[in-house]
């Protein structure tokens, strides 16, 4: 397909959109895509992952710190002193988010990633010194900060340095990295719990990974695209050339000239400083907008499906049903998402994000439904939330296997094909498209880190798994309706998706036609 064209003459030719216009050979310019990819752009992609790695541990190891915090900070804490101290990274990651949104563009990918590795090193200490609930609080709300700005920034800089068919894989890299991050916390949180206030180094161990992080940084190049949007074609080529270390000078001649096509509208709007803009035309224009719905919607999905509950509360909750070392049963389902994580890395592009969604997201519903029943069979004190009897049942086991269920299914699917959606958004709205998607994410998780045990008192056990099974059931759904397959598609083939409604068909139809040879 020749993505040169004006957007008019992309428009398929019959109603249902099922054909695929043919490509001019003149402007071919997927030729650099064939070509193979050398090992820099994997190591560019594995430190920038570092950033999934700190995101995953801090928001993980408040699970065990809950556990064995006792009265360290002055005295035991409510469930809503819980909940708070739980919820205000989320919060944190909320406001990041945004702040890396509005700045990624002016100071590039790279500047909020260092931002970031800041925030993480200053969040750990300020943690780790904590003898009262509001410097605890205020070492959460930074650490979020800095959780915001990498989920933000670093799935959005992959996608822009990753070649199309390594895309799904790179990005999946980083979502390793996230669960990798939840099982290293996990791990820790196991290993000093017989120490004496050893949540302190629970926490306070989360600077070291943010410390390498911005050691290592100077060593990777800054977004191709980004360096073409402020104009440094040359520095963009180069990077395209270790990018693509077989390419011809013509190959990447005609990338850069793709991409710079591509954000000439984004470098006008700049040059206007019309940020209001910006934000105007992603809920304005229809496809920028379908895109947005799409990805917003898939990950607030993944968010409301209640998996944040384990990431947060899973010591809590598996001390509830009567495990003596709730820690260390935590550790087996971190363990297992983080086993499901590599498994979509390694089938996501190949097998397709849609077809994978498609496949799994039903069983995280089951597998909810089923905790939701074996809660009803567990005498629990809705008011203290704390077994009437102190030993291993039937009901206990269950609750276990089917939350391994859960996260079996949820590990293989949303909880990582969610933060593939930043290559929804064109160059021009990517970094803003980027931050809604991201905020829809750490919005959602406020509102279950800080419910969570509420819901538990108020409408049960069963009625708040059962509430989350409801979303994973509707949300299958919804996916089937209308999240369009993505797999295999450039970014800037993947941006006219969306303006052929929500694109099932017609992404279908040209991936088809790129197989067969004739886009």
């Amino acid at each position: 397909m020749n993505l040169l064209k004006k957007t008019e003459e992309h428009e398929l030719p019959n109603s249902d959109h099922t054909e695929v216009a043919a490509k001019d050979p003149a402007t071919e310019v997927d030729d650099i895509e064939k070509t193979d990819a050398g090992a820099f752009v994997w190591l560019v992609a594995s430190t920038a992952s570092i950033g999934g790695m700190l995101f995953g541990y801090d928001t993980g190891i408040i699970s065990a710190v809950l556990v064995y915090l006792h009265d360290d900070l002055g005295h035991f804490l409510s469930p809503s002193e819980k909940e708070m101290v739980t919820s205000l990274c989320s919060a944190g990651s909320f406001v990041g988010a945004i702040i890396a949104g509005l700045t990624a563009d002016k100071y590039g990918r790279k500047g909020a990633m260092y931002i970031a590795c800041v925030l993480f090193t200053v969040g750990a200490i300020l943690q780790a010194s904590a003898y009262s609930i509001p410097q605890m609080v205020v070492g959460r709300f930074i650490v979020g900060f800095g959780v915001g700005s990498a989920a933000m920034v670093v799935p959005a800089y992959i996608a822009e340095i990753a070649p199309t068919k390594y895309r799904g894989r790179m990005t999946g890299l980083n979502n390793v990295s996230i669960t990798g991050g939840q099982v290293i916390s996990y791990a820790l949180g196991a290993a000093f719990a017989p120490v004496p206030s050893g949540w302190r180094y629970m926490v306070g161990l989360g600077a070291v990974p943010s410390l390498l992080f911005g050691a290592l940084l100077p060593f990777c190049p800054e977004s191709p695209r980004q360096l073409v949007y402020h104009g440094k074609h040359e520095q963009a080529a180069g990077v395209l050339q270790r990018i693509f270390h077989n390419a011809s000078p013509e190959q990447v001649s005609a990338k850069i000239r793709l991409i710079d096509e591509t954000v000439q509208q984004s470098r006008l709007l700049d040059q206007s400083h019309r940020r209001r803009a910006i934000v105007k035309q992603l809920h304005t224009n229809a496809a920028y907008f379908r895109a947005l719905v799409c990805a917003c919607g898939l990950m607030v999905i993944g968010q409301m499906s209640g998996f944040n509950v384990l990431m947060y509360y899973s010591g809590t909750l598996f001390s509830l049903v009567g495990f003596s070392n709730p820690v260390a049963v935590s550790l087996v389902v971190s363990v297992t998402n983080f086993v499901m994580t590599c498994v979509n890395m390694a089938v996501v592009d190949p097998f397709g994000r849609r077809r994978l969604l498609v496949s799994t997201v039903w069983g995280m519903g089951v597998g909810l439904l089923a905790v939701a029943v074996a809660f009803l069979y567990l005498p629990i004190d809705l008011e203290t939330l704390e077994m009437q009897e102190k030993e291993v049942t039937t009901p206990a086991i269950v609750v276990l296997v089917f939350i391994i269920w859960f996260v079996i299914f949820y590990g293989v699917s949303i909880g990582n094909t969610a933060w593939m959606s930043t290559d929804f958004f064109p160059m021009e709205v990517r970094a803003i498209g980027s931050m809604y998607m991201t905020c829809c994410c750490w919005g959602s998780n406020l509102i279950v880190s800080s419910t969570f045990l509420s819901m538990m008192k108020g409408i049960t056990p069963s009625g708040a798994f059962g509430f989350y099974a409801a979303i994973c059931l509707i949300g299958w759904v919804l996916i089937i309706l209308f999240y369009p397959e993505m797999s295999g598609l450039t970014l800037e083939e993947a941006q006219e998706v969306f303006r052929h409604g929500f694109g099932v068909k017609y992404a279908s139809a040209l991936r088809k036609a790129r197989r067969n040879g004739s886009c």
